[in-house]
């Protein structure tokens, strides 16, 4: 088991493996409205969306290029922080649901104040492997991975 003292900090690079699944699912998505009988401008209305789509999801959580992105993930004294070069670090709360493979992890959290919980997924090749071995550990084996940001100072 890892004390909360342990610090832990790593910082996420685009993945090409990620990038490659979404423009899967971006070809998917783009073919099969004209594989169905609906009307030409809902075929137009559906590859409209699909491109907002990718305008808003393809710099902040496949390239990482937004500074809206967060690309920086450490655990500390405080609890669990995410890296945005627009908001600095910023204090998470994990939710039970995330999830911790050996291909990928998907962590699933609320900011301090918000009701609305995000997602962010760290593939295998986003991370050096001994870090996103150790994030993997942590999050499975930590005691304190779901307490609210600011309570393991006091306990």
């Amino acid at each position: 088991m890892s004390s909360p003292s342990e610090l832990f900090e790593c910082r996420c690079r685009p993945s090409v493996w990620l990038l490659r699944l979404y423009l899967l699912a971006l070809l998917l998505a783009l073919v099969a409205p004209w594989l169905s009988s609906i009307a030409l401008g809902w075929k137009l209305l559906a590859h409209v969306l699909c491109f907002l789509h990718v305008a808003w999801v393809l710099p902040r959580r496949v390239l990482l290029s937004s500074p809206h992105a967060f690309t920086g993930l450490r655990r500390n004294a405080e609890g669990w922080q995410l890296w945005s070069a627009a908001a600095g670090w910023q204090a998470v709360q994990l939710r039970p649901d995330s999830l911790a493979l050996p291909a990928v992890v998907v962590l699933r959290f609320s900011l301090p104040g918000q009701r609305l919980v995000r997602g962010l997924c760290i593939p295998a090749d986003a991370l050096p492997a001994d870090q996103h071995r150790r994030l993997r550990v942590l999050l499975k084996f930590s005691r304190r991975r779901w307490t609210e940001p600011g309570s393991w100072a006091s306990g």
